[in-house]
């Protein structure tokens, strides 16, 4: 979905949302309950949908909720989600939780990015990721997408190139065809210009790990870990809920053991997220 243009109708975008989650008029109307006629009368401007229609349709449709305040402005109504920045005062909260996850998570790495995949925070031990990247792939910030598979980033060490590039493609892929992400739309189109796995390659030749693993050569030696991703399940700032908590496991045992040895329980903890957001151009925060 392209950003809403204003002559954009309301009803021109409830369709347009309804046809790329691929969902008949009947359906989206049995989603949100509605009549079928009374959606097909809103998607054609005979009839103009009321502030609770437009959050029962957006509901229905489980648009981001950037693209629910383009909605609600489309058919003439105030925006309902506010958008802050990272060291807005209201967001004090949600900057301690960040610092507890982040901090807490150490040795090992964790970081924090935005719908855009940038990394707006991170701990120290996310140094075993950057440690040789070039600056142009570090300023203004570091896209984790770029970093992984340009050419100049780790790519050269990623033991299991292959993988982490099908396995990347395939989340930006569903983050398109969720949201429409233009910033999904773009990486694709931009690691399609980078050299990547053959053309005969299948990514699921050969045994399967339990559970898939980033493998890369570092200064600390051949380390593998597993990732989990956690989202703030009830926001409603955008901001918020466009955040992305990546937080990584050693998924063999001299991972754990060569990262312990770098970044110990008595090291100092990490900046304050506050105080890392406003330094964008030092590391740990990229």
């Amino acid at each position: 979905m392209a950003p809403i243009a204003p002559q954009q109708t309301v009803g021109r975008l409830i369709r347009e949302w309804r046809m790329h989650h691929h969902l008949s008029q009947e359906e989206l109307a049995l989603r949100s309950e509605l009549s079928q006629r009374h959606l097909s009368f809103l998607e054609n401007g005979r009839s103009q949908p009321s502030r609770r229609t437009i959050v029962r349709l957006a509901t229905a449709l489980d648009l981001p909720l950037r693209h629910r305040n383009d909605l609600l402005l489309a058919a003439g109504y105030a925006p309902m989600y506010a958008e802050r920045t990272i060291d807005d005062p209201q967001l004090a909260s949600i900057r301690e939780t960040l610092e507890l996850i982040l901090n807490g998570h150490e040795p090992y790495p964790a970081f924090v990015i935005n719908r855009n995949y940038d990394v707006i925070a991170a701990n120290r031990s996310v140094e075993v990721f950057v440690e040789d990247l070039p600056p142009h792939l570090l300023s203004p910030r570091l896209n984790v997408v770029r970093a992984c598979l340009h050419p100049e980033g780790l790519a050269p060490r990623l033991l299991n190139f292959e993988t982490v590039h099908a396995n990347l493609l395939a989340r930006l892929h569903r983050d398109l065809a969720a949201t429409g992400s233009t910033s999904a739309r773009e990486l694709i189109a931009e690691i399609g210009r980078y050299p990547g796995p053959g053309p005969s390659h299948d990514p699921l030749s050969g045994p399967l790990d339990i559970a898939t693993s980033l493998r890369l050569r570092t200064s600390r030696g051949e380390l593998a870990f597993h990732a989990t991703i956690a989202t703030f399940s009830t926001a409603f700032d955008i901001t918020v809920a466009e955040f992305a908590i990546e937080s990584f496991f050693p998924a063999d045992a001299a991972t754990a053991a060569a990262l312990r040895a770098t970044i110990g329980p008595t090291s100092q903890p990490s900046p304050p997220l506050a105080v890392m957001a406003s330094q964008g151009d030092r590391r740990p925060l990229v």
